[in-house]
């Protein structure tokens, strides 16, 4: 297949699928997404449990993070972060 052809799946958009595929398919996204969404919460929990670790050995070797916070604080105020929708990801 050439680089600019478009695959004969992706050339039909106006094929419509019935109601109950509809549903099926946005019922099985939700599933993916769902897992998916336990599996990110189960990554952050560990990254925050490694970071507690950090900063527990960081407090015993006398560094102090709270001048590191507020850094951080000011920081994010001189940049806020922008909330970009969707769709405008894709």
């Amino acid at each position: 297949m050439a680089e600019n052809e478009v695959p004969a799946s992706a050339a039909q958009p106006d094929v419509e699928m019935s109601k109950d595929e509809q549903i099926g398919f946005h019922k099985g996204s939700i599933s993916v997404l769902a897992k998916e969404r336990e599996e990110l919460t189960r990554i952050v929990t560990i990254v925050d449990q490694l970071m507690q670790m950090h900063v527990k050995a960081l407090g015993e070797l006398g560094v102090d993070l709270s001048q590191m916070q507020a850094q951080a604080t000011e920081e994010s105020k001189e940049h806020p972060k922008k909330n970009v929708p969707i769709e405008n990801l894709i």
